[in-house]
């Protein structure tokens, strides 16, 4: 069990702190967004408001379009996103629009700066930058090496209990076991929910043959599974669109006074035409949204998804447990704060390794060099690139063509070209001098949003701003951690001492069984 744990855990990871510490990134995901986007401005408007406003925007604009996609604003975003999907052409599959996002009170568009926001880190957490299905099959595969390792860290774990309050600095080899068992062992239940949700989330991926046996299309297995509505065909008889206000109400009154977070119109302005409103999640314990489906024409409620079954139902908490979305501000920082634990113990992990194998005054092995310059690749690097990412979007020019895409590659450059520049320096000094970069980087972060916005920390602190002062707050507490860290690097490492049996005279030398609990102890 103890070897499985020990190269599992090596073997993935690296693509695992990186899914740790992005995918962490993403509990704020939302509020990133914000914060990349500064010209945008939240506003609390009613449901049925945001919705109907939407609507005449896109009756205005693309009045034939086969379908329209509405997500309403809520206490995170503060804006209407539309999508349209035009007609099918013969000659090509219809064309899904670009994104526009709406003034929730007028439904006019909202000029801002083109960026992914908090949804790139979002991506990256289970597609690492990957083509589909490869990049979600690879962090599959690591979260299965994931559970693993984690199930035989608790088989070889004797003192767990222990292990939970004991953390001694500046002890070479025992300081670092001591960091990955308290990180592992203080949110141990976090890290083996996290690690299953997240395989459970794709199991379809992972194990498609009983769709497949018993279903001959995926979306027959859809509307079985979640009561979503077949897709209809126009009718080619035009009807006008009905108000989606009454549609709300009547919804709401089903769902015991929630809103629709989504709505779907299909065949708007026909005689067919259908909208589909999708239940809000947030506050609840289930990821998988109720929905009902109104005619446009007529406003006759056609149909409702039925109560799920167990599976369905097991399934949806899972994914809301993994996704937080239910989560309220307090209980989303708890969030946050164990999936930094879930990379911190990865990390320290990755660097036990290294320690452990490294022998006093032997040059060390290839393995051992290529492991310990992998870990400041990833552990010392890729803050830095997430900082640049987003020092890139307020440095980019706000109306330059592409600047999203700009945006990732500033992350990717940055990151894997300091690991890169990270070979030519000794191991301890590329340590001290990557971390202290990713310090400077984020403490980079609040001044340049100052300069370049008039959102800065002071003038939000004035304004009452609490995101935009809460964002640049803990990018300079990400800062302080980095730089305590850099500093941690650079103190020089302490020689071994023993224990003497008295005053001036030498120290005994360790029995062969004393040794051998030193050994177990470690493993």
């Amino acid at each position: 069990m103890a070897w499985i744990h020990a190269w599992l855990g090596l073997l993935a990871g690296w693509i695992l702190f990186a899914m740790f510490l992005t995918g962490t990134a993403s509990y704020f995901r939302p509020e990133i967004t914000q914060w990349m986007q500064p010209e945008l401005r939240a506003s609390a408007v009613p449901a049925e408001q945001a919705a109907q406003a939407a609507i005449g925007h896109l009756q205005a604009t693309t009045p034939d379009d086969q379908q329209w996609f509405i997500y309403l604003p809520d206490d995170r975003t503060g804006v209407t996103r539309v999508f349209a999907r035009a007609k099918p052409n013969p000659e090509k599959p219809p064309a899904r629009r670009p994104e526009l996002k709406l003034d929730p009170a007028t439904g006019q568009p909202l000029e801002a700066r083109d960026t992914r926001g908090g949804e790139h880190f979002y991506r990256f957490h289970f597609q690492l930058q990957i083509p589909h299905p490869w990049g979600r099959w690879l962090a599959g595969v690591c979260a299965m090496f994931m559970l693993a390792a984690i199930v035989s860290g608790v088989i070889t774990h004797k003192r767990i209990f222990v292990d939970f309050f004991t953390l001694r600095w500046s002890k070479g080899q025992r300081s670092w076991l001591d960091a990955h068992n308290a990180s592992a062992v203080l949110a141990l239940p976090f890290h083996a929910m996290i690690t299953y949700t997240g395989l459970i989330t794709l199991v379809a991926m992972y194990m498609p043959w009983p769709i497949k046996a018993n279903f001959d299309k995926p979306d027959t297995f859809t509307t079985a599974a979640y009561g979503a509505p077949a897709e209809a065909k126009a009718s080619g008889r035009p009807a006008p669109l009905l108000p989606v206000t009454p549609m709300i109400e009547a919804a709401a009154r089903q769902w015991n006074g929630d809103r629709p977070r989504t709505i779907v119109i299909r065949n708007p302005n026909d005689a067919a035409a259908t909208v589909t409103l999708l239940r809000a999640t947030a506050g609840r314990l289930n990821a998988r949204p109720d929905s009902i489906t109104f005619s446009g024409a007529t406003g006759q409620q056609l149909s409702r998804s039925p109560s799920p079954g167990p599976a369905i139902a097991a399934a949806g908490v899972m994914l809301a447990l993994h996704l937080g979305h239910f989560a309220g501000p307090a209980l989303r920082w708890v969030y946050f704060f164990m999936g930094l634990t879930g990379a911190a113990m990865v990390g320290t992990g990755l660097v036990l390794w290294v320690v452990k194998r490294r022998k006093p005054n032997a040059k060390p092995f290839f393995g051992l060099r290529l492991v310990e310059r992998l870990n400041i690749g990833v552990i010392a690097c890729l803050p830095t690139g997430m900082a640049a990412y987003l020092l890139a979007n307020r440095l980019i020019p706000a109306d330059l063509p592409g600047r999203a895409e700009l945006e990732v590659k500033a992350m990717f450059w940055t990151w894997f070209g300091l690991a890169v520049v990270s070979l030519v320096r000794p191991a301890r000094r590329a340590w001290i001098e990557t971390l202290g970069l990713a310090a400077v980087a984020f403490a980079a972060l609040p001044a340049v949003n100052a300069l370049t916005t008039d959102r800065g920390l002071i003038a939000s602190l004035r304004a009452g701003d609490g995101l935009f002062a809460a964002f640049d707050l803990a990018m300079l507490a990400i800062a302080a951690l980095c730089g305590l860290a850099a500093l941690k690097a650079s103190a020089k490492p302490k020689p071994p001492e023993r224990r003497a049996a008295h005053a001036g005279q030498p120290a005994a030398p360790v029995s062969k069984p004393a040794k051998a609990r030193e050994n177990a102890d470690a493993l």
